[in-house]
């Protein structure tokens, strides 16, 4: 996988292509492990690379989903029959090789853990070899565990007529309907209900016959489907010869495409095709830049990976070392423990718990197998090593030697050395290679050391707990020890600080062996970022347990992003996560950590999202982080809620109209939506639809309003995640999609499992909108650039409409354009201000007067003065509308109390009426003091805005007319200039009427006299100029403070005493 240079990116991949080997089949035998058994079958592969079959003697055909083959064997990692009789059976007649050479173990795995095994015996080496190779490339095509919505539906009918083909063509018989071959072409045709949506139908409605044109169809990809994001220059929208061209592919008919109709049929079949995958076939391919360091990478990391189930008893297995790196893990962790057993063979386990042990030498030898069989580039070895034997170290050392072999990368390369200020290499520079992370001993081993690391015999070193203690204590000491244990990987290699520290919890000092090991990646106490940023060596690389990381992230949160840009940090989850649950891996991402190590075992929404995040770039384990988290002249604050320099912010919309095969129950289904990223981006259940009607879960319909997510501040880091549940709230199936690749318009969206394994059916139909965030305050502006015709129109509407309400008595009803009126305006507005300033000699004393009688000025105070009376106005109306309705109850109430008084005569009704007449009058004084005190601020509001507009015009006016005396000042020299020109010329030309002689040294004569005389006059203009610059700087300065002195005194003026 060469690296991918930014720009256009070239799809690399390629679907699955299934040879004739795999297609014809071939003979092989099936050895049953738990039976001992060994049958005949025949071994084959469907012709799209969907299934393996394999039929046994008068049984039905069994296949298996090749999606879910986690790899595929030979040679000696495969297991081979124990017994001796069936080994000499298998090993006779014309069968050539070795046993190990010709078995092909295929490994499936509904997750990491649960791991099964089918063995199939070749009669050849050859023959073995080319299935293990072939089989392997089809189950890790990443297209075949994308697949669109049309090779889904494909892909579930070839899994029906394989397995159940007998049943259903007895079905079709049954009913007088054809059965046999089935044209898979007319694949739809089988579901026509569920395979139908709302908004198809809805679009075609208007259209003619239940057809639409070329040119409806340009119009519907450009303005529904087109990602407007892309660039227009390299992504140009379609041309109706495109689509046209396009559609070929999809209208069976082509005379009816010639005639320019594209069918309801073809339409369904276009939006269910590779052109409308809601994540473009680009983004599966590794198509980042691998050649920046290995800083600006996320890394996809692994925390105590020997475990399958809790951190205190589980069991230990080699078999996940190989899971999680054919997952694409690029860092694995290792837990060391000195072995206990006569060979003295070093263990990995999880110390002080009732955890088992595995082989270190096995788990190196499985790591040297996967390493790099679904990705090229580097994996980390996270050591923890708690091995205090010099010669179990040295064992260590030796296997990490010639296992790995040339894999391991001992020395530094040439063009980065371990000296400050020099970056880590990049992926592609580490290609193939393996590093180790172990502490590394900078000092020779002495006396101190010695102490630690011991050559005791192994009967002698610390017992684990039993399993016979008291359960209760047990637990209580392997949570103690786990606790210490999560604070172990923070320590450095310093004598006095381990010394501190009981056994339990320290590493071991590493011996000059697996000193000599360690490069890139060294691991090293973390003091602070300060101190990080002097020493500024990108080799050393610090661990944090997820509290402290927290800590880190809330008090230092930049300066976090800013130590990860040039070295590594690794997270990994709190000691009392015993249970082995995961922390959200999005927290931490934000600041840039590149090694957020995670719980493999365990398949929680974290374990998800970080599955769905390395999902791209090629499933290589390694994405590029954001620009702004890598370039050193950029600061990134995480918890910012405003748009980063630099980076484009996004708005989401995302509309759930239907679902398709949602679930084979029969019960009602919803769908929730919610998105992942930074705090301020994070939404959790942002959105939940209404359960279906009627227990439908084939074909539900919401069509409900869409959830806007109106600013994604980091769509690069933000992920949208979309779920369907049924009633109940169990969990069906999801996706989660980065907002940086998820295409516009309508998609289907295919569900996965918690796996990240793909439901095959089960789908959700939607209509998503993505665009550039504009603020609302920009709103306006952005929609007068998209389209300034319509824009003006408005304008002009909306004018004539405020005309025809603010025209007084006597005024003409005209309308000018606005750029006329404008430029109109402000000539008179200039003419009048330059007038009155330049007729006033004493223009320092009298400039401030000369404005305030402009017209322009006198204009807007009488403006400000009607807009303050029709305020004025509008209270007063209130105020008497509101006494007039008081008076009116009050009369009323009245009425009512006297009548009550003559017909009843009883005093309690008398005090009753008195109370509510009471209550009239306060009540009326409650609401007339509140409308006085809305009159009082709304008057003072707008006389401030009227201040401040006064202010306003007369600054612009005074700075027109310094402009303007600027303008005479250049315009003085160059009429100098002129006027000397005419003179010189002239005396000139009164020379050349004399004799020749006399006219050559008259003109010389004129010259001189013209160049000295222009110098001196200049040179005086240019003196007085700047006396008068000056003058009016200072003049300019005065004024300023002048106005800002009259402030004050324009308020009074302003003020209007209401009546």
């Amino acid at each position: 996988m060469a690296s991918a240079q930014p720009g256009v990116h070239a799809l690399k991949l390629q679907p699955p292509s299934v040879s004739h080997t795999l297609r014809n089949g071939s003979n092989f035998l099936k050895w049953d492990e738990d039976l001992s058994t060994v049958s005949p079958v025949t071994l084959y592969v469907d012709p799209h690379g969907f299934y393996l079959h394999w039929t046994e003697q008068n049984k039905d055909t069994e296949l298996l989903d090749l999606t879910l083959v986690k790899d595929v064997r030979t040679g000696r990692s495969t297991k081979t029959p124990k017994e001796a009789k069936l080994r000499e059976l298998l090993d006779v007649g014309n069968l050539v090789g070795r046993l190990e050479n010709r078995m092909v173990t295929v490994v499936t795995a509904s997750d990491l853990v649960n791991v099964n095994q089918l063995i199939f015996i070749a009669s050849q080496e050859d023959e073995a070899k080319i299935w293990c190779e072939e089989l392997f490339s089809l189950s890790s095509n990443l297209l075949s565990h994308n697949l669109n919505r049309d090779q889904s539906l494909l892909k579930a009918i070839v899994r029906l007529f394989s397995s159940d083909r007998k049943r259903v063509e007895n079905a079709l018989e049954s009913c007088k309907l054809p059965y046999g071959r089935v044209n898979t072409s007319n694949k739809l045709l089988w579901i026509p209900s569920a395979a139908s949506n709302l908004p198809l139908v809805l679009f075609f409605r208007g259209a003619n016959g239940g057809t639409m044109s070329v040119d409806q169809m340009t119009e519907f990809i450009n303005n529904k489907q087109r990602d407007p994001r892309l660039n227009e220059i390299l992504y140009p929208p379609l041309r109706p010869a495109q689509t046209h061209s396009l559609m070929e592919r999809y209208q069976h008919d082509q005379a009816q495409l010639k005639q320019g109709s594209i069918s309801l049929q073809a339409f369904s079949s276009y939006l269910s095709s590779d052109e409308n995958g809601v994540i473009p076939p680009e983004k599966l391919d590794q198509s980042e830049d691998m050649s920046f360091p290995l800083s600006h990478y996320f890394i996809k990391s692994s925390h105590n990976t020997y475990l399958t189930a809790g951190q205190l008893a589980g069991s230990s297995s080699v078999e996940m070392y190989r899971q999680v790196l054919l997952a694409g893990c690029r860092c694995v962790e290792l837990d060391v423990w000195k072995g206990r057993t006569a060979e003295e063979e070093p263990v990995i386990t999880h110390g002080f718990t009732m955890t088992s042990e595995i082989s270190f030498k096995e788990v190196i030898e499985a790591i040297a197998e996967c390493a790099f069989k679904t990705s090229p580039f580097p994996v980390i070895l996270s050591f923890e090593n708690h091995v205090d034997s010099l010669k179990q170290q040295a064992k260590m050392a030796e296997y990490c030697r010639s296992i790995f072999g040339d894999a391991l990368l001992i020395d530094p390369l040439d063009k980065y050395p371990l000296e400050s200020g020099i970056p880590l290499p990049s992926p592609q520079e580490l290609m193939g290679k393996i590093l180790i992370k172990n502490k590394k001993s900078h000092k020779p081993a002495n006396n101190t050391d010695s102490k630690r690391l011991t050559d005791q015999p192994a009967n002698q070193s610390q017992e684990p707990l039993s399993p016979s203690n008291n359960t209760g204590e047990t637990l209580k000491v392997c949570l103690i020890l786990t606790e210490m244990e999560a604070e172990s990987e923070e320590d450095d290699d310093d004598e006095d600080d381990d010394g501190k520290k009981g056994s339990a919890e320290r590493e071991a000092v590493a011996t000059e062996e697996m000193s000599t090991l360690v490069n890139y990646v060294q691991p090293t106490k973390f003091n602070s970022f300060e101190a990080s940023k002097k020493a500024a060596r990108c080799y050393h690389m610090s661990s944090f347990v997820e509290t402290k990381a927290l800590e880190h992230l809330t008090k230092s949160p930049v300066e976090f992003v800013e130590y990860n840009k040039s070295q590594l940090s690794r997270i990994y989850p709190k000691g009392t996560r015993v249970d082995s649950s995961n922390f959200m891996p999005q927290l931490f991402w934000n600041a840039g950590c590149q090694l957020v190590a995670l719980n493999y075992q365990t398949i929680d929404l974290s374990m998800q999202l970080n599955l769905f995040m390395f999902e791209y770039n090629g499933r290589s384990g390694y994405r590029l982080k954001p620009e702004f988290m890598r370039r050193p002249d950029k600061h990134f604050d995480p918890f910012t809620e405003n748009t980063v320099d630099g980076i484009v912010a996004n708005t989401l919309s995302v509309k759930v109209i239907s679902g398709q095969f949602v679930t084979e129950r029969r019960v009602g289904v919803y769908v929730e939506v919610e998105m992942f990223g930074l705090p301020a981006d994070t939404r959790r259940k942002a959105l939940k639809t209404k359960t279906s009607q009627n227990n439908n879960a084939i074909n539900p319909v919401w069509d409900e309003e869409p959830i806007v997510f109106k600013k994604v501040i980091l769509p690069t880091l933000a992920s949208l995640r979309i779920a369907a549940f049924e009633e109940s709230g169990k969990f069906i199936g999801h996706r989660i999609i980065p907002v940086s690749a998820i295409r516009p318009g309508y998609r289907y969206i295919g569900l996965r499992n918690e796996k990240n394994q793909s439901l095959i059916l089960p789908a959700v139909f939607v209509y998503i909108e993505v665009k550039d965030y504009v603020p609302d305050t920009f709103a306006d502006v952005i929609e007068a650039l998209s389209n300034p015709i319509r824009y003006v129109n408005l304008l002009e509407q909306r004018s004539k409409q405020l005309a025809a309400l603010t025209l007084e008595d006597g005024e003409e009803d005209t309308q000018t354009e606005v750029s006329f009126c404008f430029i109109q305006t402000l000539s008179s507005h200039f003419t009048s201000v330059v007038r009155a300033l330049t007729e006033n000699k004493q223009e320092a004393a009298g400039a401030l007067p000369a404005l305030q009688q402009t017209k322009v000025y006198q204009k807007e105070q009488r403006r400000q003065f009607k807009e303050l009376k029709e305020l004025v106005r509008r209270h007063q109306k209130k105020t008497s509308e509101l006494l007039r309705e008081f008076n009116n109850k009050y009369k009323k109430t009245a009425r009512q109390c006297s009548k009550s008084r003559y017909t009843n005569k009883q005093t309690n009704k008398q005090t009753h009426c008195d109370e509510r007449l009471q209550q009239l009058r306060d009540q009326q004084q409650q609401q007339l003091l509140a409308l006085r005190q809305e009159q009082y601020y709304s008057q003072k509001y707008l006389q401030r805005e009227h201040i401040k507009t006064v202010k306003a015009k007369q600054t612009t006016n005074f700075t027109l007319f310094i402009s303007f005396k600027v303008q005479i000042l250049l315009h003085e020299k160059k009429e100098l200039k002129r006027q000397m020109d005419r003179r010189r010329t002239e005396k000139i030309n009164q020379a050349k009427t004399k004799e020749k002689h006399l006219a050559e040294e008259e003109k010389i004569e004129i010259n001189k006299s013209y160049v000295n005389e222009v110098v001196q006059n200049i040179k005086r203009l240019e003196e007085t100029q700047t006396k008068r610059h000056e003058q009016l700087v200072e003049q300019h300065n005065e004024l300023l403070q002048e106005i800002q002195d009259q402030k004050p005194k324009v308020k009074p003026k302003l003020m209007l005493k209401p009546n």
